[in-house]
């Protein structure tokens, strides 16, 4: 089963390439990856039918119980059949139906499959936390289908219709799950159903689950969103709401059926849904005349009638309900595909446009007659023989007046489909004496052809003009009628064996413990049900008759409110609210938003250390002097930080009190964390210097005595409070330390004896990958803010600089005095020494000769120093981290020496090349110890003999710190690219204001033009 989500995974990956190389013709090569689970599942009827089905599971994360964990019964069986079976005919379907110059045509293969896989996965999963994966997999997939056409309003206004509703089903499914899993102390599936837990959380757990359901399957009252969802393009529409996405919400009805059907809330919630939705969709479908509305709403109507029918608990219902769904998944793809070619040979698919298509296109008719018999209960088709199972099941309910509601909802609901189904069949083929005209009808916005084109529209009342003309008629290529042909024509083949049918599904129905078996058959004899069918058939059919009147009464009749316009209103009353709350607590002041953030942590954190906290009874104040100066230090900084006035001094006195920190942590004996300060300070300010360039050289010109205060007392509210929790948690401890066997695991199963690298990159590798993703997400956010419209990925070159530009060049306050020594430079023999690569283009007053020479002696040195620290970290204090960080400081040095052509000339390579082979690397290593039947991210320690170097030490860790120190360098590298060389080029081109002196961090108040900083207030400290 795994294998097969692979090759969905593969299939997917590599769609793009397939449909840029053979065009439409690749879907009949994608078109394998489903037909392969199919023919997988056919292999297996056998066993599935004994009960032995195959049952996969695959260690993921032991500590937190998490597995991957797949079976294969008679329910997933069928829907794996349907998943399969259907989704390769549509994908033959796409090559006929898309034109030649369709636009994304490779990225809807690849999520349609991706959609595949994950409709595999869920129905396959055993795992709770799986399955609901696999839910929001087929959420984000189908988002991505119904919007395929993303240059029309409709389409994407009804794919954030879906994903909105499905998204909030799918988050009250996952309290369910969370809320079932720990009530039976298991999350597995079937052993979940097979001893169902008890209690309230059970109750609640659901009424989550049926919520979950209620949304994927669009029962009411979430039922507007299908057939919003036909501006898809149709093979979406037969997939997805016939087949696939909408059978997600009764597949996790019936998988949960037999555990708690008996349930008050389960029966009452399943009855009212099921019937409600039933009847109604089968209303609203009797006034559409789009052809794709009748069909959307029909198939609203159906999955009200299946979840009723694997929600009653019975033998009986369950084993109707099954076959219902099988008949369901042919029958309306059938016609949904059929309505298709109905599309695509006359442009239109209103109904009242339409005349002669069935004399025209007889094989498509034929098709569409098939799917229309199956659909409304004719025999002997497929849905004739679950509809008759299903009759018989509710008649002999043994629920009193619960039953008698049901029979009659289903009654109703069965005569609804009769109507529209022959209101369908003859829109779409009849020939009529009178159409309405092409001009009278106004374009509706929900259509979606293959050729762009809009259908007219559906809700307009006009009247048929004999002397009109209906569309014209073209014949569109077979290879879009045999796919719905084939579909139709085993809606009629399996109910021609009705008992092979019953002994496939029936160890699905024996799951339940109530009432008596049910049956499958063609003619069960002259029985109440064959009565209520011929009766059901007879009436639909006069009310097919009276279809004009029907359509006149329900317009005249009061509809209530839609629940589409009460969900638009909804969210519109929810954006307004939005922006009110936004506007009141976003005021675009960052200093605002910390320092609620911090109150609230002062807040909440201080109540509960004053409340109940037990204070130790002796607290030494220092170890060794020196602890004193260095918290003096970082704490005088801190002070002095908050009532400094200009940028550079707070960054300076910033950097001063992390330094300090960094003291502190060597006098602990923690020289990697006194090594990562270090270096993370320096980074850090050489970024606020390079960011600075843009901003003005004070905070402010305004007093701010009053502000200063604030921020000083916010600053020591938050410090004591941290002390606090530093004196407070080691006395609250009540259980041993995870660390307290760290130093012999690091040695023993992370072949290391730096205890701090080893955790990193072993014991809480899963941490580690956290940090890093956020380092390339943190990337991505610097460049963003520059690369405005579009990521730049030039690379500046020493060769590529223009000879009559100086790069930092501006005004040269020195020039006078240089005057003399430069034309003695001229006057001179050249030598021809650079100590840079790019030096040359660099302005005269901006190079330093000792700084070149400096950076030339150290690179070199700090490259091969990281290197040591990346490969030592393992026993010494390094790793790659701290490695990553030399090499990010080598590279500011180059930068700040020679510019952003001397940053070309240090790296040559793209920051996202080595942030994306980073993160692939890192995550790599632990795909392999998984394949190598380890677990995620494990080590395997090495040891080897080599001539000449001796004894060789390796740990695969080791790989995933190179991958760390990849993404340090990318990250640091980025930042230098988007801060410092893409600001230089914008200042230098024109397209931002040049940096002025009085933008330098480095001018003096001589330089400036000016000798007064910004005026201050007595308050401020200053004159008055």
């Amino acid at each position: 089963m795994l294998l097969l989500l692979v090759v969905h995974l593969v299939a997917a990956l590599i769609a793009p390439a397939l449909v840029r190389l053979w065009g439409r013709r690749a879907f009949w090569a994608l078109a394998a990856a489903p037909a392969s689970a199919a023919v997988w599942a056919l292999s297996w009827t056998g066993r599935v039918q004994d009960g032995h089905g195959p049952v996969q599971s695959v260690r993921w994360i032991p500590a937190l119980g998490l597995e991957l964990t797949f079976r294969l019964d008679t329910l997933s069986w069928l829907m794996t059949l349907v998943v399969g079976g259907v989704g390769a005919l549509v994908l033959v379907y796409c090559a006929g139906y898309f034109s030649v110059a369709a636009q994304g045509l490779g990225r809807f293969g690849g999520v349609f499959l991706a959609f595949a896989g994950a409709m595999l996965g869920l129905v396959t999963s055993d795992d709770m936390i799986l399955l609901f994966v696999f839910w929001e997999l087929t959420t984000v997939t189908s988002y991505l289908l119904i919007g395929h056409y993303t240059d029309r309003k409709a389409s994407r206004r009804a794919a954030m219709q879906a994903i909105v509703i499905t998204t909030a089903g799918g988050l009250a499914m996952l309290v369910g799950v969370v809320l079932l899993g720990e009530a039976a102390g298991t999350y597995r599936l079937s052993e979940v159903v097979a001893h169902p837990p008890g209690g309230a959380a059970t109750t609640v757990a659901i009424g989550c689950l049926l919520a979950g359901a209620a949304t994927k399957s669009a029962l009411i009252p979430f039922h507007f969103w299908l057939p919003a969802a036909m501006a898809a393009p149709t093979p979406v529409s037969a997939y997805l709401h016939a087949a696939a996405m909408v059978k997600a919400g009764v597949y996790l009805v019936a998988r949960f059926a037999p555990a708690f059907s008996q349930h008050e809330l389960w029966r009452w919630t399943v009855v009212v849904l099921g019937c409600g939705t039933l009847l109604l969709g089968g209303y609203r479908a009797l006034r559409q005349h789009d052809l794709k509305l009748v069909l959307a709403f029909g198939t609203v109507s159906q999955l009200g009638l299946i979840t009723l029918l694997v929600g009653l608990g019975t033998q009986a219902t369950a084993l109707a309900g099954l076959a219902m769904l099988g008949a369901h998944a042919m029958f309306k793809a059938t016609l949904f595909l059929v309505v298709g070619v109905v599309d695509a040979a006359t442009g239109t698919r209103d109904l009242r446009r339409l005349s002669g298509v069935g004399r025209e296109l007889p094989l498509t008719a034929l098709a569409g007659a098939l799917g229309t018999a199956s659909m409304i209960g004719l025999p002997p088709f497929a849905g004739y023989v679950a509809k008759e199972a299903g009759l018989e099941g509710i008649e002999h309910l043994e629920q009193g007046a619960l039953g008698v509601v049901v029979l009659v909802s289903v009654a109703i609901g069965s005569v609804l489909t009769v109507a529209y189904g022959l209101r369908l069949w003859w829109g779409a083929f009849a020939t009529k004496s009178a159409v309405v005209p092409e001009s009278a009808l106004v374009a509706d916005a929900v259509a979606t052809q293959q050729d762009g084109a809009v259908s007219p529209g559906t809700t307009s009342q006009a009247a048929t003009q004999p002397d009109a003309e209906p569309a014209a008629i073209s014949r569109p290529s077979l290879l879009l009628v045999w796919p719905a042909m084939v579909l139709a024509v085993l809606g009629l083949a399996v109910a021609l064996l009705p008992h092979l049918g019953e002994d496939l599904l029936a160890p699905y129905a024996e799951t339940f413990t109530v009432g008596e078996p049910g049956h499958l058959a063609l003619w069960a004899g002259l029985t109440p049900t064959f009565v209520l069918t011929l009766g059901i058939l007879a009436a639909g059919a006069a009310l097919f008759v009276v279809r004009e009147r029907v359509e006149r009464w329900q317009v005249a009749a009061y509809r209530g409110p839609e629940a589409d316009r009460v969900y638009r209103r909804f969210m519109r009353r929810l954006d307004d609210v939005a922006a009110d709350v936004t506007g009141t607590t976003q005021r675009g002041s960052l200093p605002l938003y910390l320092g609620l953030v911090l109150l609230v942590f002062v807040i909440g954190t201080a109540w509960a250390l004053l409340a109940g906290t037990r204070w130790p009874d002796r607290v030494t104040a220092f170890d060794k002097p020196a602890q004193v100066a260095f918290g003096a230090a970082a704490i005088v900084s801190a002070i002095l930080a908050t009532r400094a006035r200009r940028r550079l001094k707070a960054v300076i006195l910033l950097g001063i009190g992390g330094y300090a920190v960094a003291g502190l942590f060597l006098l602990h004996g923690a020289p990697d964390l006194a090594l990562t300060q270090v270096l993370v300070e320096t980074v850090t300010l050489v970024v606020f210097v390079l960011a600075m360039r843009r901003l003005p050289p004070y905070f402010s010109d305004r007093p701010l005595a009053a502000s200063r205060w604030v921020r000083l007392a916010v600053a020591l509210a938050v410090g004591l409070t941290v002390a606090g929790i530093a004196l407070a948690v080691p006395g609250a401890r009540v259980h041993a330390p995870v660390t307290e066997h760290f130093a012999d695991e690091a040695v023993t199963w992370g072949g290391g004896n730096n205890i701090v690298n080893v955790t990193l990159v072993d014991i809480r590798a899963w941490d580690t990958m956290g940090e890093i993703s956020v380092l390339l997400v943190a990337a991505t956010g610097v460049a963003s803010l520059v690369f405005l419209s579009r990521r730049g990925g030039a690379i500046f070159r020493a060769q590529d600089a223009s000879d009559d530009r100086a790069v930092w060049g501006g005004p040269d306050p020195m020039g006078p005095l240089r005057r003399g020594v430069d034309q003695v430079r001229l006057d001179a023999v050249s030598t021809d020494r650079e100590w840079l690569r790019a030096g040359h283009t660099l302005a005269p007053q901006r190079r330093s000769v000792v700084f070149e020479v400096v950076v030339r002696l150290l690179f070199h040195t700090m490259i091969v120093y990281s290197a040591f620290l990346l490969f030592s970290g393992h026993n010494a204090p390094g790793g790659g981290f701290a490695a990553g960080l030399v090499t990010g400081i080598a590279l500011i040095v180059r930068y700040l020496a020679g510019g952003r052509y001397e940053l070309g000339e240090a790296a040559p390579v793209q920051p996202g090349a080595l942030l994306g082979t980073g993160l692939f690397l890192s995550a790599g290593v632990g795909l392999v110890a998984m394949m190598l039947g380890g677990t995620v991210l494990e080590s395997r320690i090495i040891d080897l003999h080599v001539p000449v170097i001796g004894d060789v030490h390796l740990v695969t860790s080791l790989f995933f710190d190179v991958g760390v120190y990849l993404v340090v360098i990318g990250l640091v590298l980025d930042i230098l690219r988007s801060l410092g060389a893409e600001l230089d080029r914008r200042a230098e081109s024109g397209e931002d204001e040049p940096f002025g002196d009085a933008e330098r961090p480095d001018a003096g108040l001589a330089e400036l033009g000016s000798t007064e900083p910004p005026a201050r207030s007595t308050a401020d400290g200053g004159a008055p």
